[in-house]
């Protein structure tokens, strides 16, 4: 059987291969690598959307797709009948977590004030105005998959207490469930929301939800640009009540008119939380387990059910 990858490092990432599996470098869509008979395992490009989702129609032989993604709203819903989708959970888990954590500390503590008196020569010293800090804050967690727990182990030696939430409670594990969220939100300095991108979760951070937060608090997004309501976004942050670290919008890229550029009180990163230099070892790791699970007629882990 042929496997299709989209790196050719991940050539020598996923380990050693069974007798009979051929594996391929397809890196584009419309340039592929060999016929597309006995495709039967393809790992699509690193945050592929409709151009590449288009290609399932065209691989008569395919059982599965293998994300390299965490997220798998462009891909759930679409496959083929016979097809099993599966994500990436757990690779992009320390790098996300990282880049919420240095986002929170980075608001809290002022850094994109600082550097930008920095490009601007100035010393910004003012000692009867301090930053924020993150010590004794209190953390609510929208998403308690593998990120969020990642993203808790990570704060807790900052001293800070956690809510965390998820579809629906888990009262042995203190998880609580999103219908709770506007009791919840009122008592939250800090908000990560983290949950994957699906008709219950689009448009979750709307005018209500952010009003429900106390003033001064900080919004961290790391899921999906639409799971917020720009629209909504755009007006609260304008009033200076909340403040926001973004690692996703609703569309990106960012349009160079929006408003989010500016304000002062949004930190913005082009979504790269997960990015890093360590997400293809982590990824093909997972590629080449799936193969060899797959070839060994073993149940793949990863499973996308409902979305998500």
């Amino acid at each position: 059987m042929k496997v299709w990858i989209p790196h050719p490092a991940g050539l020598d990432l996923v380990g050693e291969l069974p007798p009979g599996v051929t594996l391929e470098v397809a890196e584009h869509a419309d340039r592929l690598p060999s016929a597309v008979a006995d495709v039967r395992f393809w790992v699509p490009p690193f945050l592929s959307g409709s151009d590449a989702t288009a290609l399932l129609g065209e691989l008569p032989d395919l059982a599965v797709v293998q994300l390299l993604s965490a997220g798998a709203d462009a891909w759930a819903g679409r496959m083929p009948d016979g097809v099993t989708l599966c994500d990436a959970r757990g690779v992009h888990d320390p790098s996300t977590a990282e880049w919420v954590v240095t986002a929170i500390l980075a608001q809290l503590r002022a850094f994109p004030a600082f550097a930008r008196a920095q490009a601007q020569r100035r010393w910004a010293y003012d000692g009867n105005a301090p930053t924020d800090e993150l010590t004794g804050k209190r953390v609510l967690i929208v998403g308690a998959g593998s990120i969020g727990t990642a993203v808790r182990d990570r704060l807790a030696p900052f001293g800070v207490s956690f809510t965390l939430v998820a579809r629906s409670a888990r009262p042995e594990q203190s998880v609580h469930a999103v219908a709770e969220l506007p009791r919840l939100l009122p008592d939250a300095d800090v908000v990560v929301v983290l949950v994957p991108l699906t008709d219950q979760t689009r448009g979750l951070i709307d005018k209500d939800f952010l009003a429900a937060m106390p003033d001064g608090a900080l919004l961290v997004n790391a899921a999906r640009g639409p799971v917020a309501r720009t629209d909504a976004l755009v007006a609260e942050l304008a009033t200076g009540r909340i403040s926001a670290a973004l690692d996703v919008t609703d569309p990106e890229p960012l349009p160079a008119e929006s408003p989010l550029w500016t304000m002062p009180n949004v930190l913005l990163t082009p979504h790269v939380a997960g990015s890093v230099r360590g997400l293809l070892p982590r990824a093909y790791r997972l590629v080449g387990e799936q193969v060899r699970r797959f070839a060994a007629g073993e149940p793949l882990i990863n499973r996308v059910v409902d979305g998500y």
